[in-house]
Protein backbone atom coordinates (compact mmCIF):
# COMPACT_ATOMS: atom_id res chain seq x y z
CA UNK A 1 0.00 0.00 0.00
CA UNK A 2 1.16 3.60 -0.87
CA UNK A 3 2.58 5.65 1.65
CA UNK A 4 -0.06 8.52 2.62
CA UNK A 5 1.42 11.66 1.29
CA UNK A 6 3.76 13.76 2.75
CA UNK A 7 5.04 10.85 5.35
CA UNK A 8 8.36 10.32 6.27
CA UNK A 9 10.35 8.31 3.02
CA UNK A 10 10.62 4.65 4.02
CA UNK A 11 14.11 3.36 4.42
CA UNK A 12 13.34 -0.38 3.71
CA UNK A 13 15.15 -1.63 7.04
CA UNK A 14 14.31 -4.56 8.92
CA UNK A 15 12.60 -4.45 12.21
CA UNK A 16 15.62 -2.91 14.75
CA UNK A 17 18.18 -2.76 12.11
CA UNK A 18 19.85 0.32 10.92
CA UNK A 19 20.19 0.70 6.84
CA UNK A 20 23.75 0.85 6.83
CA UNK A 21 26.33 -1.13 8.55
CA UNK A 22 27.99 0.11 11.33
CA UNK A 23 31.31 0.28 10.39
CA UNK A 24 30.05 1.64 6.98
CA UNK A 25 27.98 4.59 7.95
CA UNK A 26 30.83 5.07 11.03
CA UNK A 27 33.86 5.35 7.96
CA UNK A 28 31.53 7.88 6.06
CA UNK A 29 31.07 9.87 9.16
CA UNK A 30 34.61 10.21 9.95
CA UNK A 31 35.82 10.72 6.04
CA UNK A 32 33.59 13.72 5.27
CA UNK A 33 34.25 15.25 8.72
CA UNK A 34 37.66 14.82 8.43
CA UNK A 35 37.90 16.09 4.81
CA UNK A 36 36.16 19.68 6.41
CA UNK A 37 38.77 20.11 8.65
CA UNK A 38 41.50 19.13 6.18
CA UNK A 39 40.15 21.75 3.68
CA UNK A 40 39.89 24.35 6.74
CA UNK A 41 43.64 23.80 7.44
CA UNK A 42 44.98 23.91 3.91
CA UNK A 43 42.67 26.50 2.80
CA UNK A 44 44.37 28.77 5.37
CA UNK A 45 47.31 28.19 3.89
CA UNK A 46 45.87 28.41 0.50
CA UNK A 47 44.72 32.09 0.70
CA UNK A 48 47.75 33.12 2.92
CA UNK A 49 50.11 34.38 -0.09
CA UNK A 50 47.83 36.50 -1.54
CA UNK A 51 46.61 38.04 1.74
CA UNK A 52 49.02 37.16 4.46
CA UNK A 53 48.69 35.36 7.66
CA UNK A 54 46.44 37.98 9.66
CA UNK A 55 44.07 37.49 12.49
CA UNK A 56 41.21 38.46 10.08
CA UNK A 57 42.85 35.73 7.64
CA UNK A 58 42.60 32.97 10.14
CA UNK A 59 38.88 34.27 11.44
CA UNK A 60 37.85 34.51 7.88
CA UNK A 61 38.91 30.87 7.52
CA UNK A 62 37.43 29.53 10.50
CA UNK A 63 33.96 31.43 10.47
CA UNK A 64 33.38 30.28 7.23
CA UNK A 65 34.34 26.51 7.72
CA UNK A 66 32.42 27.00 10.93
CA UNK A 67 29.41 28.56 9.17
CA UNK A 68 29.38 25.86 6.48
CA UNK A 69 29.31 23.43 8.88
CA UNK A 70 26.47 24.55 10.20
CA UNK A 71 24.53 25.18 6.87
CA UNK A 72 25.87 22.04 5.64
CA UNK A 73 24.31 19.80 9.17
CA UNK A 74 21.12 22.06 9.45
CA UNK A 75 20.21 21.32 5.26
CA UNK A 76 21.20 17.96 5.25
CA UNK A 77 18.85 16.93 8.09
CA UNK A 78 16.04 18.91 7.06
CA UNK A 79 16.67 17.32 3.26
CA UNK A 80 16.61 14.03 4.79
CA UNK A 81 13.33 14.14 6.46
CA UNK A 82 11.37 14.82 3.11
CA UNK A 83 13.87 12.46 0.66
CA UNK A 84 15.27 9.09 1.22
CA UNK A 85 19.08 9.94 1.97
CA UNK A 86 20.54 6.75 0.17
CA UNK A 87 19.48 9.16 -2.75
CA UNK A 88 21.87 11.77 -1.98
CA UNK A 89 24.71 10.60 0.38
CA UNK A 90 27.01 9.12 -2.58
CA UNK A 91 26.36 11.93 -4.51
CA UNK A 92 27.55 14.71 -2.12
CA UNK A 93 30.38 12.94 -1.06
CA UNK A 94 31.52 12.93 -4.64
CA UNK A 95 30.37 16.86 -5.36
CA UNK A 96 32.52 17.59 -2.32
CA UNK A 97 35.33 15.70 -3.15
CA UNK A 98 35.50 17.16 -6.51
CA UNK A 99 35.03 21.15 -5.43
CA UNK A 100 37.94 20.08 -2.87
CA UNK A 101 40.02 19.50 -5.80
CA UNK A 102 38.35 22.89 -7.61
CA UNK A 103 39.16 24.86 -4.80
CA UNK A 104 43.11 24.93 -5.67
CA UNK A 105 42.77 26.46 -9.35
CA UNK A 106 39.63 28.64 -7.80
CA UNK A 107 41.68 30.50 -5.68
CA UNK A 108 44.82 30.62 -7.18
CA UNK A 109 43.23 32.04 -10.33
CA UNK A 110 41.49 34.61 -7.93
CA UNK A 111 44.33 35.52 -5.47
CA UNK A 112 46.41 36.52 -8.69
CA UNK A 113 43.85 39.02 -9.92
CA UNK A 114 43.02 40.26 -6.04
CA UNK A 115 45.96 39.87 -3.72
CA UNK A 116 46.07 41.96 -1.13
CA UNK A 117 45.47 42.26 2.65
CA UNK A 118 42.10 44.24 2.40
CA UNK A 119 39.35 42.71 4.28
CA UNK A 120 37.27 42.49 1.23
CA UNK A 121 39.98 40.11 -0.30
CA UNK A 122 40.38 37.98 2.77
CA UNK A 123 36.70 37.24 2.93
CA UNK A 124 36.30 36.81 -0.73
CA UNK A 125 39.32 34.35 -0.73
CA UNK A 126 38.26 32.65 2.01
CA UNK A 127 34.75 32.34 1.08
CA UNK A 128 36.11 31.05 -2.34
CA UNK A 129 38.71 28.11 -0.29
CA UNK A 130 35.94 26.79 2.04
CA UNK A 131 32.53 27.77 1.96
CA UNK A 132 30.53 25.57 -0.61
CA UNK A 133 32.75 22.00 -0.32
CA UNK A 134 32.70 22.60 3.25
CA UNK A 135 28.47 22.93 3.20
CA UNK A 136 27.90 20.11 0.91
CA UNK A 137 30.56 17.29 2.77
CA UNK A 138 28.55 18.84 5.95
CA UNK A 139 25.55 17.58 5.10
CA UNK A 140 26.33 13.96 4.85
CA UNK A 141 26.58 13.10 8.06
CA UNK A 142 22.90 13.89 9.57
CA UNK A 143 21.68 11.65 6.25
CA UNK A 144 23.82 8.67 7.76
CA UNK A 145 22.21 9.39 11.26
CA UNK A 146 18.92 9.48 9.74
CA UNK A 147 19.02 6.13 7.66
CA UNK A 148 20.96 4.54 11.33
CA UNK A 149 17.84 5.55 13.55
CA UNK A 150 15.84 2.35 13.30
CA UNK A 151 14.07 3.34 16.32
CA UNK A 152 13.50 6.11 18.89
CA UNK A 153 14.48 4.50 21.63
CA UNK A 154 18.05 4.39 20.40
CA UNK A 155 17.87 8.19 19.09
CA UNK A 156 20.29 8.97 21.48
CA UNK A 157 23.05 6.42 21.43
CA UNK A 158 22.83 6.71 17.35
CA UNK A 159 23.39 10.43 17.36
CA UNK A 160 25.89 10.38 20.38
CA UNK A 161 28.17 7.73 18.62
CA UNK A 162 28.26 9.38 15.20
CA UNK A 163 28.59 12.62 16.53
CA UNK A 164 31.52 11.49 18.13
CA UNK A 165 33.05 9.46 15.38
CA UNK A 166 32.55 12.92 13.27
CA UNK A 167 34.35 15.17 16.18
CA UNK A 168 37.34 12.09 16.30
CA UNK A 169 37.63 12.68 12.22
CA UNK A 170 37.98 16.20 12.12
CA UNK A 171 40.94 15.62 15.56
CA UNK A 172 42.45 13.19 13.42
CA UNK A 173 42.13 15.02 10.33
CA UNK A 174 43.56 18.28 12.01
CA UNK A 175 46.33 16.86 13.80
CA UNK A 176 47.73 14.60 10.85
CA UNK A 177 47.07 17.59 8.45
CA UNK A 178 49.52 20.11 10.99
CA UNK A 179 51.75 17.52 11.93
CA UNK A 180 52.34 15.33 8.99
CA UNK A 181 50.89 16.25 5.77
CA UNK A 182 51.97 19.82 5.80
CA UNK A 183 55.59 18.81 6.43
CA UNK A 184 55.49 16.38 4.08
CA UNK A 185 53.43 17.49 0.76
CA UNK A 186 52.36 20.42 -0.87
CA UNK A 187 49.09 22.04 0.05
CA UNK A 188 47.81 21.15 -3.83
CA UNK A 189 48.71 17.82 -3.40
CA UNK A 190 46.63 17.62 0.19
CA UNK A 191 44.12 19.24 -1.27
CA UNK A 192 43.88 16.77 -5.07
CA UNK A 193 44.78 13.71 -2.81
CA UNK A 194 41.97 14.30 -0.12
CA UNK A 195 38.98 15.67 -2.87
CA UNK A 196 40.15 12.15 -4.79
CA UNK A 197 39.87 9.85 -1.46
CA UNK A 198 36.45 11.81 -1.08
CA UNK A 199 35.25 11.19 -4.38
CA UNK A 200 36.39 7.43 -4.56
CA UNK A 201 34.62 6.71 -1.26
CA UNK A 202 31.66 8.28 -2.35
CA UNK A 203 31.88 5.85 -5.65
CA UNK A 204 32.45 3.00 -3.38
CA UNK A 205 29.55 3.93 -0.86
CA UNK A 206 27.28 4.52 -4.76
CA UNK A 207 27.74 0.47 -5.57
CA UNK A 208 27.21 -0.95 -1.95
CA UNK A 209 23.96 1.26 -1.23
CA UNK A 210 22.37 0.29 -4.78
CA UNK A 211 23.50 -3.69 -3.95
CA UNK A 212 22.17 -3.38 -0.57
CA UNK A 213 18.67 -1.39 -1.33
CA UNK A 214 18.33 -3.27 -4.97
CA UNK A 215 19.17 -0.24 -6.84
CA UNK A 216 17.46 2.50 -5.16
CA UNK A 217 20.43 4.23 -3.70
CA UNK A 218 21.03 7.37 -6.18
CA UNK A 219 23.95 7.27 -8.40
CA UNK A 220 26.91 9.78 -8.83
CA UNK A 221 26.62 11.89 -12.03
CA UNK A 222 29.56 11.77 -14.48
CA UNK A 223 29.40 15.39 -14.41
CA UNK A 224 31.14 15.29 -11.16
CA UNK A 225 33.27 12.72 -11.91
CA UNK A 226 34.43 14.93 -14.89
CA UNK A 227 34.50 18.39 -12.41
CA UNK A 228 36.90 16.00 -10.47
CA UNK A 229 39.08 15.54 -13.07
CA UNK A 230 39.29 19.33 -14.85
CA UNK A 231 39.66 20.79 -11.42
CA UNK A 232 42.97 18.30 -11.29
CA UNK A 233 44.34 19.72 -14.58
CA UNK A 234 43.20 23.69 -13.86
CA UNK A 235 45.43 22.66 -10.40
CA UNK A 236 48.71 21.96 -12.67
CA UNK A 237 48.20 25.19 -14.56
CA UNK A 238 46.81 27.89 -12.16
CA UNK A 239 49.75 30.77 -11.08
CA UNK A 240 51.04 30.03 -8.03
CA UNK A 241 54.08 32.04 -6.52
CA UNK A 242 55.32 29.01 -5.45
CA UNK A 243 58.45 27.50 -6.17
CA UNK A 244 58.90 25.69 -2.93
CA UNK A 245 56.22 25.66 -0.84
CA UNK A 246 57.71 25.57 2.76
CA UNK A 247 56.43 25.08 6.24
CA UNK A 248 55.26 28.88 6.37
CA UNK A 249 55.81 30.34 3.17
CA UNK A 250 55.15 30.30 -0.58
CA UNK A 251 59.03 30.68 -1.35
CA UNK A 252 61.36 31.19 -4.95
CA UNK A 253 64.38 32.43 -5.86
CA UNK A 254 65.19 34.56 -9.11
CA UNK A 255 68.20 35.68 -10.62
CA UNK A 256 68.98 39.90 -10.63
CA UNK A 257 68.63 40.62 -14.58
CA UNK A 258 70.74 43.21 -13.28
CA UNK A 259 73.40 41.29 -11.35
CA UNK A 260 75.13 38.13 -12.40
CA UNK A 261 75.52 37.40 -8.87
CA UNK A 262 72.52 38.94 -7.42
CA UNK A 263 69.52 36.43 -5.66
CA UNK A 264 65.92 37.79 -4.60
CA UNK A 265 64.21 35.72 -1.93
CA UNK A 266 60.15 35.54 -2.44
CA UNK A 267 58.20 34.95 0.21
CA UNK A 268 55.16 34.63 -0.87
CA UNK A 269 54.51 38.07 -3.08
CA UNK A 270 57.16 39.74 -1.52
CA UNK A 271 60.72 41.17 -2.19
CA UNK A 272 62.02 39.58 0.98
CA UNK A 273 65.61 39.47 0.37
CA UNK A 274 68.65 40.24 -1.72
CA UNK A 275 71.99 38.04 -1.85
CA UNK A 276 74.70 38.74 -3.51
CA UNK A 277 76.79 35.30 -4.24
CA UNK A 278 80.25 36.87 -5.24
CA UNK A 279 79.93 40.22 -2.73
CA UNK A 280 78.70 39.73 0.71
CA UNK A 281 78.82 43.61 1.49
CA UNK A 282 76.80 44.86 -1.13
CA UNK A 283 73.49 45.60 -0.12
CA UNK A 284 70.44 46.13 -2.32
CA UNK A 285 67.75 47.12 -0.25
CA UNK A 286 67.59 50.36 1.39
CA UNK A 287 66.46 49.72 5.02
CA UNK A 288 69.30 47.08 5.31
CA UNK A 289 72.16 49.32 4.34
CA UNK A 290 70.29 51.56 7.48
CA UNK A 291 70.60 48.34 10.01
CA UNK A 292 74.52 48.51 8.36
CA UNK A 293 74.73 52.20 9.25
CA UNK A 294 73.89 51.57 12.79
CA UNK A 295 76.54 48.55 12.59
CA UNK A 296 78.75 51.33 10.77
CA UNK A 297 78.81 53.71 14.23
CA UNK A 298 78.61 50.52 16.83
CA UNK A 299 82.22 50.26 18.55
CA UNK A 300 85.23 50.63 16.42
CA UNK A 301 84.77 50.19 13.04
CA UNK A 302 85.99 46.41 12.23
CA UNK A 303 85.82 45.13 15.72
CA UNK A 304 83.88 41.48 15.86
CA UNK A 305 80.39 41.74 17.26
CA UNK A 306 77.98 39.26 19.29
CA UNK A 307 75.22 39.56 17.45
CA UNK A 308 71.45 38.03 17.18
CA UNK A 309 69.58 38.09 14.14
CA UNK A 310 65.61 37.34 15.31
CA UNK A 311 64.44 35.83 11.52
CA UNK A 312 66.49 35.15 8.70
CA UNK A 313 65.42 35.26 5.27
CA UNK A 314 68.33 35.27 3.08
CA UNK A 315 70.95 36.10 5.89
CA UNK A 316 72.12 39.20 3.77
CA UNK A 317 72.90 40.99 7.29
CA UNK A 318 74.55 37.91 9.10
CA UNK A 319 76.91 37.34 5.86
CA UNK A 320 77.33 41.01 5.88
CA UNK A 321 78.70 41.48 9.32
CA UNK A 322 80.97 38.45 8.68
CA UNK A 323 82.89 40.21 5.98
CA UNK A 324 82.96 43.61 7.25
CA UNK A 325 83.72 42.47 10.69
CA UNK A 326 85.63 39.17 10.76
CA UNK A 327 85.45 37.87 13.92
CA UNK A 328 81.89 38.75 14.10
CA UNK A 329 79.63 35.78 15.89
CA UNK A 330 76.24 35.95 14.53
CA UNK A 331 73.36 33.52 15.69
CA UNK A 332 70.09 33.67 13.17
CA UNK A 333 66.67 32.70 14.85
CA UNK A 334 64.56 31.77 11.56
CA UNK A 335 61.34 29.97 12.18
CA UNK A 336 60.92 28.15 8.49
CA UNK A 337 63.52 25.47 8.18
CA UNK A 338 62.07 25.20 4.92
CA UNK A 339 63.48 28.79 4.11
CA UNK A 340 66.88 27.57 5.78
CA UNK A 341 67.26 24.77 3.22
CA UNK A 342 66.59 27.17 0.47
CA UNK A 343 69.49 29.17 2.21
CA UNK A 344 71.67 26.13 1.50
CA UNK A 345 70.99 24.80 -1.69
CA UNK A 346 70.16 28.09 -3.29
CA UNK A 347 71.38 31.17 -1.75
CA UNK A 348 74.85 29.36 -1.11
CA UNK A 349 74.66 29.66 2.72
CA UNK A 350 77.56 27.77 4.59
CA UNK A 351 77.01 28.23 8.20
CA UNK A 352 80.08 27.71 10.65
CA UNK A 353 80.99 27.96 14.51
CA UNK A 354 80.46 32.05 13.80
CA UNK A 355 77.17 31.62 11.56
CA UNK A 356 74.68 29.69 13.30
CA UNK A 357 71.32 29.59 12.35
CA UNK A 358 68.50 27.78 14.97
CA UNK A 359 65.17 26.63 13.20
CA UNK A 360 62.93 28.18 16.12
CA UNK A 361 60.54 30.80 16.71
CA UNK A 362 61.93 34.17 17.47
CA UNK A 363 60.55 34.90 20.69
CA UNK A 364 61.90 31.15 22.34
CA UNK A 365 65.05 31.74 21.25
CA UNK A 366 65.06 34.80 23.16
CA UNK A 367 63.90 33.42 26.34
CA UNK A 368 67.28 31.12 25.76
CA UNK A 369 69.45 33.86 25.36
CA UNK A 370 71.92 34.56 28.08
CA UNK A 371 71.78 38.07 29.75
CA UNK A 372 74.17 40.82 28.39
CA UNK A 373 75.88 38.75 25.73
CA UNK A 374 75.23 40.40 22.60
CA UNK A 375 76.66 43.70 21.28
CA UNK A 376 73.58 43.70 18.57
CA UNK A 377 69.84 42.52 18.12
CA UNK A 378 68.55 43.42 14.86
CA UNK A 379 65.21 42.49 14.14
CA UNK A 380 63.56 41.21 11.02
CA UNK A 381 60.81 38.88 11.14
CA UNK A 382 58.02 41.76 10.16
CA UNK A 383 56.79 41.30 6.43
CA UNK A 384 54.58 43.46 4.67
CA UNK A 385 51.57 41.56 4.86
CA UNK A 386 51.62 40.03 8.53
CA UNK A 387 53.37 40.75 11.83
CA UNK A 388 54.42 38.14 14.25
CA UNK A 389 52.98 40.20 17.29
CA UNK A 390 54.49 38.18 20.03
CA UNK A 391 58.03 39.55 18.88
CA UNK A 392 56.29 43.10 18.68
CA UNK A 393 55.45 43.62 22.91
CA UNK A 394 56.83 45.02 25.90
CA UNK A 395 57.64 41.58 27.14
CA UNK A 396 59.50 40.63 23.93
CA UNK A 397 61.48 43.85 23.79
CA UNK A 398 62.56 43.29 27.85
CA UNK A 399 63.73 39.89 26.52
CA UNK A 400 65.83 41.75 23.97
CA UNK A 401 66.79 44.05 26.66
CA UNK A 402 68.16 41.28 28.65
CA UNK A 403 70.18 39.86 25.84
CA UNK A 404 72.05 43.05 25.00
CA UNK A 405 75.40 44.18 26.58
CA UNK A 406 75.10 47.93 28.37
CA UNK A 407 76.02 49.03 25.16
CA UNK A 408 74.48 47.31 22.85
CA UNK A 409 72.43 48.38 19.99
CA UNK A 410 68.74 46.48 19.00
CA UNK A 411 68.10 47.36 15.31
CA UNK A 412 64.13 46.63 14.21
CA UNK A 413 62.83 46.45 10.40
CA UNK A 414 59.07 48.08 10.78
CA UNK A 415 56.81 48.08 7.76
CA UNK A 416 53.35 50.29 7.97
CA UNK A 417 52.08 52.93 5.73
CA UNK A 418 49.88 56.24 6.93
CA UNK A 419 48.34 56.56 9.74
CA UNK A 420 51.63 54.51 10.76
CA UNK A 421 49.71 53.28 13.82
CA UNK A 422 51.87 50.05 13.91
CA UNK A 423 54.89 51.85 14.30
CA UNK A 424 53.94 54.55 16.44
CA UNK A 425 53.02 51.90 18.75
CA UNK A 426 56.01 49.67 18.32
CA UNK A 427 58.47 52.87 18.90
CA UNK A 428 56.01 53.50 22.51
CA UNK A 429 56.79 49.39 23.11
CA UNK A 430 60.41 50.44 22.67
CA UNK A 431 60.48 53.65 24.99
CA UNK A 432 58.73 52.00 27.68
CA UNK A 433 61.98 49.68 27.99
CA UNK A 434 64.95 51.25 26.80
CA UNK A 435 65.99 54.94 27.93
CA UNK A 436 67.43 55.43 24.15
CA UNK A 437 65.29 55.24 20.85
CA UNK A 438 65.84 56.73 17.34
CA UNK A 439 63.76 56.06 13.67
CA UNK A 440 65.55 56.16 10.75
CA UNK A 441 63.30 56.39 8.06
CA UNK A 442 62.72 59.31 4.56
CA UNK A 443 61.43 62.70 5.45
CA UNK A 444 58.09 61.98 4.36
CA UNK A 445 57.27 59.14 6.86
CA UNK A 446 57.98 61.13 9.35
CA UNK A 447 55.84 63.58 8.74
CA UNK A 448 53.20 61.01 8.41
CA UNK A 449 52.83 61.31 4.35
CA UNK A 450 54.55 58.31 3.26
CA UNK A 451 55.19 54.57 4.20
CA UNK A 452 57.63 51.32 3.69
CA UNK A 453 60.48 50.22 5.83
CA UNK A 454 61.93 52.23 8.12
CA UNK A 455 64.24 51.00 11.05
CA UNK A 456 64.10 51.69 14.76
CA UNK A 457 67.09 51.84 16.93
CA UNK A 458 66.95 51.41 20.78
CA UNK A 459 69.42 51.53 23.32
CA UNK A 460 70.64 51.56 26.60
CA UNK A 461 73.73 53.95 25.89
CA UNK A 462 72.81 57.09 23.79
CA UNK A 463 72.50 56.96 20.30
CA UNK A 464 75.12 58.94 18.47
CA UNK A 465 72.83 61.08 15.77
CA UNK A 466 75.43 63.35 13.57
CA UNK A 467 77.40 60.16 13.48
CA UNK A 468 74.42 57.65 12.20
CA UNK A 469 72.96 60.59 10.02
CA UNK A 470 76.56 60.82 8.07
CA UNK A 471 76.62 57.02 7.75
CA UNK A 472 73.26 56.91 6.11
CA UNK A 473 74.54 59.44 3.73
CA UNK A 474 77.62 57.49 3.09
CA UNK A 475 75.07 54.84 2.13
CA UNK A 476 73.55 56.80 -0.42
CA UNK A 477 70.04 57.17 2.07
CA UNK A 478 68.42 59.92 1.67
CA UNK A 479 66.79 58.99 5.38
CA UNK A 480 66.82 61.10 8.78
CA UNK A 481 67.67 60.04 12.43
CA UNK A 482 64.60 61.34 14.52
CA UNK A 483 65.19 61.88 18.57
CA UNK A 484 63.88 63.55 21.36
CA UNK A 485 60.81 66.02 20.55
CA UNK A 486 60.86 65.23 16.48
CA UNK A 487 60.02 61.48 17.60
CA UNK A 488 57.59 62.58 20.63
CA UNK A 489 55.76 64.36 18.02
CA UNK A 490 56.09 61.28 15.81
CA UNK A 491 54.96 58.74 18.32
CA UNK A 492 52.08 61.19 19.62
CA UNK A 493 49.45 59.34 22.16
CA UNK A 494 50.22 55.83 20.83
CA UNK A 495 50.25 53.00 23.42
CA UNK A 496 52.97 50.19 24.20
CA UNK A 497 51.93 47.20 23.02
CA UNK A 498 51.65 44.11 25.87
CA UNK A 499 51.18 40.22 25.67
CA UNK A 500 47.68 41.01 26.61
CA UNK A 501 47.02 43.60 24.15
CA UNK A 502 48.73 43.51 20.92
CA UNK A 503 46.29 44.94 17.98
CA UNK A 504 49.32 44.28 15.58
CA UNK A 505 46.93 43.40 12.37
CA UNK A 506 44.27 46.03 13.49
CA UNK A 507 47.18 48.79 13.74
CA UNK A 508 49.17 47.55 10.23
CA UNK A 509 48.74 49.26 7.29
CA UNK A 510 50.17 47.18 4.92
CA UNK A 511 49.76 49.09 2.13
CA UNK A 512 49.73 52.86 0.90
Amino acid sequence: MAAPAGSTPTTDRPPGGAALPTWVAAAITFLCSGAVLVLEIVGLRLIAPYVGVTLQTSTAVIGYALAAIALGAWSGGLVADRTDPRRLIAPLMAAGGALVIAVLPLVRFTGSLLGGPDAGAVLLLAAVAVVVPAALLSAVPPMVVKLQLASLDETGAVVGRLSGIGTLGGIAATFVTGFVLIALLPSSVILVGTGAVTVLAGSAAAVFLRRRTAGTAGSIPGALLVLALVGSGLAAIAPTPCETETGYHCARVEADPARDSGRILYLDTARHSYVDLEDPTHLEFEYVRAIAAVTDVLRDDGEPLSALHIGGGGLTLPRYLAEARPGTESLVLEVDPGVVAIDRERLELQTSDRLQVRVTDGRVGLADEAEGARDLVVGDAFGGLSVPWQLTTREAVELVDRALADDGVYAINLIDHPPLAFVRAELATLRAVFPHVALLARIPVLRGEDGGNVVAVASRAPIPAEALAERLTDRELIWQVAQGAELDRFVGDAEALTDDFAPVDQLLTPYG
